[in-house]
């Protein structure tokens, strides 16, 4: 998730803010809206989603809350829900924050939904998505005991750099890989 303050919003033309639909046979990334977070409360009430993370589930109403700070924020805030195309219903979200031509990803799936591909299918879809931006680098930081973000991480391109930052472990896909 993105952290931090969150300022006002910079001005920019709708173009500039706009966040495509990314579809796969498996899911479709959406962009996400304020409207998600109703549903997206639910997907994600598991406590456990937060072992590695810190933090507790948002209500609907914080989350709705979150969700019109990220759509309002600056250009390189990238937000999308994960819908899964067999189960047909929101399962998660995935993110870029794009800078300076290198993006930062996340994914969180939620927990009736994990072990089934859902986190890698949207992460590739994503760091694809990236690469057709010209977004340079791809970098994820990941938990050294989350085995199943290191899997998705692979899945998606990105491979572990040996460097640190903040306890977790930098991976990083850059442009000329395919993954």
């Amino acid at each position: 998730m993105i952290g931090g303050q969150y300022g006002e919003p910079p001005e920019s033309d709708d173009e500039e803010r706009r966040v495509d639909l990314i579809e796969t046979p498996r899911v479709v990334l959406r962009p996400l809206r304020v409207e998600h977070a109703g549903e997206m409360a639910a997907v994600l009430s598991d406590p456990a989603l937060h072992a590695f993370t810190g933090g507790a589930p948002l209500t609907a109403q914080e989350l709705r809350a979150r969700y019109e700070r990220l759509v309002a924020g600056p250009p390189g805030w990238r937000n999308w829900v994960v819908w899964s195309r067999e189960d047909e219903r929101l399962v998660g979200y995935v993110q870029a924050t794009i800078e300076d031509g290198s993006a930062e990803i996340a994914w969180v799936i939620g927990t009736p939904w994990q072990g089934r591909g859902l986190a890698s299918a949207a992460a590739k879809a994503l760091a694809g998505w990236l690469a057709g931006q010209r977004i340079g680098t791809v970098v994820a930081h990941i938990h050294p005991g989350h085995a199943a973000s290191a899997a998705v991480a692979t899945a998606a391109g990105l491979r572990p750099t040996g460097r640190w930052h903040d306890g977790e472990m930098r991976w990083e896909r850059e442009a000329a890989s395919d993954g």
